[in-house]
Order: C-alpha cells, then sequence, then structure tokens
C-alpha cells in the first residue's frame, strides 16, 4: 500500500466517527509505516484531503471538525470522572487491570455517555470481578455515569483472536488508568497490532498504577477458596443462561470462563462496513 492510500483508508476509518485527526494522530493511527514529516507532505498534495485548524479529513467532510470540538468539550469532565472510576475499578478484589476503551478513550462522545473499559481479572474469577465492577456501576449511576466493563478477560488469556482494524484501533486508543504490569503484557502479546498500525506506541506511563492491597486481599480472602469457586460458577452460568437469550449474542460476543465480552450492538461489524463503503466511494484498494 502506497502512503496516499494509507492516508485515504485512515482519514475514512476516522471519518465513520465523524472525528478528524492532528498530524500526530494521522501519524499515529496510519495504516503504514511512514515518519510524520513525510505524512505531512504527503497529505498536503492529495485533492482527497483537506487540513483546517491543524485537523486532517477527508475533503468533502468539513462539518465534522465542529463536531469533533463540540464533542471534546463534552467529554472532557465526564473523561476525569472515567479515570477517577477507572482507578476504583483497578483496586476493586481480583482486578489487575483497568482501561479506558470506546469513544470516550479519544474525547468523542456522541449521545452515548456510557465509560467503556477493558477489565483484566485473576484467573478463576472473571465473573467475579465483573460482579464488583457492576457494583461500582450502580454507585456510579446514582452520580449519573454509566461503567460499562464491556470487556473482561483472564491473566492467562491475554491474546485476541479477532485481528483487524477495528480490534487494532481500540488497542491502540485503549488508555491504561491502573495495572500498568498488565498492561505491558497485554500490549505484548498482541503485537499483531502493529501489522494493522505500525506507527501506533501505546505509552504505559500516562497513569500511576492505583492500588489498595490490603482491602483488596482482604475481600480476595473470602472469595478464595471452595466458596469462592461455587460463586464465581453460579455467577457465570446464570449470566450466560441470560445473555444467550439476548438480542444480538453471537456474532461479536464471547462468554467463557475466561472471557466476558457482550458487544450485542455489532458495533465492531458496523464499523467495518461503513469503513468498506468509503473505501469503495473513494476507489481505495484493499
Amino acid at each position: 500500500m502506497n502512503l496516499k492510500q494509507a492516508i485515504l483508508e485512515t482519514l475514512a476509518y476516522s471519518d465513520v466517527f465523524d472525528h478528524p485527526l492532528t498530524l500526530g494522530e494521522l501519524h499515529k493511527f496510519l495504516v503504514a509505516s511512514a515518519p510524520q514529516d513525510e505524512i505531512e507532505k504527503c497529505a498536503a498534495g492529495m485533492d482527497a484531503v483537506a487540513c483546517k485548524d491543524g485537523y486532517y479529513f477527508l475533503a468533502h467532510r468539513t462539518e465534522i471538525l465542529d463536531i469533533r470540538q463540540t464533542r471534546e468539550v463534552h467529554s472532557q469532565k465526564a473523561f476525569k470522572r472515567a479515570v477517577f472510576y477507572g482507578r476504583i475499578l483497578g483496586r476493586l478484589p481480583f482486578i489487575r487491570m483497568a482501561a479506558l476503551t470506546g469513544s470516550l478513550a479519544m474525547l468523542n462522545l456522541s449521545k452515548n455517555s456510557d465509560m467503556d473499559y477493558l477489565i483484566v481479572a485473576r484467573h478463576g474469577r472473571v465473573w467475579t470481578a465483573r460482579a464488583f465492577a457492576l457494583l461500582l456501576d450502580r454507585i456510579a449511576r446514582l452520580f449519573g455515569d454509566v461503567i460499562c466493563p464491556n470487556v473482561i478477560v483472564s491473566e492467562r488469556t491475554l491474546e485476541w483472536n479477532t485481528r483487524n482494524i477495528y480490534a487494532a484501533r481500540e488497542f491502540a486508543q485503549m488508555i491504561p488508568i491502573s495495572g500498568m504490569d498488565v498492561y505491558r503484557r497485554l500490549i505484548e502479546v498482541n503485537a499483531w497490532v502493529t501489522d494493522f498500525l505500525p506507527n501506533a506506541f501505546p505509552s504505559v506511563d500516562r497513569f500511576e498504577t492505583g492500588s489498595n492491597p490490603n482491602r483488596r486481599n482482604l475481600f480476595e480472602f473470602f472469595f478464595n477458596g471452595k466458596l469462592g469457586d461455587r460463586f464465581e460458577q453460579w455467577e457465570m452460568d446464570r449470566k450466560i443462561a441470560r445473555f444467550k437469550k439476548q438480542q444480538g449474542y453471537g456474532a461479536e460476543t464471547n462468554f467463557s470462563a475466561d472471557i466476558c465480552q457482550g458487544n450485542f450492538d455489532h458495533h465492531g461489524l458496523w464499523a467495518l462496513k461503513a469503513l468498506e463503503d468509503r473505501l469503495i466511494g473513494l476507489q481505495v484498494e484493499k
């Protein structure tokens, strides 16, 4: 893929979410390897690409500039609260890492103001960790916030099976809040992300690791052993039975002892189809 095609494909993907990119973001999310100054020079000579106020976007989509700026203002306060909740998540029993994902990680909240997280839990306690996360969600809702632990995986199941541009972008956009040691392992075992985004080097030092080992260990003590095993099995069985009846189950959902992934709205499939439609319109070959 030549650089012009890579720039178009990168901007087309971000266009799906009405999100123009800064030069730094265009470099980070570019679907090809290239230095930033070369990207800037190439984009300046492309009729299909426009640049205004430091943002790059498809030439016919000037309106998304205002959309990004409006959403950033709307997202700022929610982002600060999401970091606060993420630090609490990192202190909960059996949770070893919490990272902010989705639109809020990009300061691109639209109508849906949910706070999406990827959580890594101790092996054998994925569903117990989820129960504690949902308990925090109930408290957060009292203050008008919604915590969505959309993906929870075991420490032993860090490698992703789904490998496409959507999954790669989710990884690259992810903001780790707690559990930096686990985050580093997560990135290492998912090195395939750089096959899609060669310039994406996620920062592992943006936030301090929050922990409260004494309180966490106390709760983990009570949920260890046979009693904890029974609760884990009971919680998993009843939740999976409920999820199987939910509309949207199957295509982008994955539930087991090591994974709880509940993308019932097929957001990934929608994004990939929208990207394909844009690339066809731009006559970009895949």
